[in-house]
């Protein structure tokens, strides 16, 4: 009959990603042409609230435009803030879950556009998303210890060095 132990651990029990879309417009004087729109200083945290995880998180949009038909520049800041909801699939009944969430692309403006006296710009994000639980892992005991190996010093070895050694070996060839 097989000895049986349970180890218990933390693992990754549910892992998943998922991409987010997000469009948003900003209100500007007289906009002729979007020179450039970048994202900048992320900050997300993420938590478990009953079977769903809940993300939220920050982000800076800066807006570079022409306006007065392209004779004057401006740059526009704006911080967008987030709240995700995402239900995770969980493959076990696991507690004390911990939860890790990674940004796996990171904010980006994938379109913007000119709409009247507004610029409508499209955020894209993607965020990994991990379960960590703790779990019991069974495993085969096996309690017979090992046989011990005989350590044999063998100094054989060392006579022959010293015999076969020739100490004035540089002397004889000069």
């Amino acid at each position: 009959m097989a000895n049986y132990k349970e180890i218990v651990t933390k693992a990754v029990v549910s892992k998943g990603k998922k991409l987010f879309t997000t469009t948003k417009r900003v209100k500007v004087t007289n906009p002729s042409t979007i020179l450039g729109c970048w994202v900048i200083n992320h900050n997300f945290n993420g938590t478990k609230s009953n079977d769903k995880i809940v993300i939220d998180g920050s982000y800076d949009v800066n807006i570079w435009y022409s306006f007065d038909n392209d004779t004057k520049t401006d740059v526009i800041k704006e911080t967008n803030t987030y709240h995700e909801v995402v239900k995770m699939h969980e493959r076990d009944n696991i507690t004390n879950e911990e939860v890790i969430v990674r940004s796996l692309k990171q904010p980006n403006c994938i379109k913007a556009d000119i709409v009247g006296n507004e610029i409508e710009y499209v955020i894209e994000k993607e965020l990994g998303i991990e379960l960590i639980g703790d779990i019991k892992v069974k495993i085969e005991a096996n309690l017979e210890e090992d046989p011990w190996d005989e350590i044999v010093e063998d100094n054989h070895i060392e006579e022959t060095i010293d015999n076969e050694v020739k100490e004035d070996y540089i002397e004889e060839t000069i």
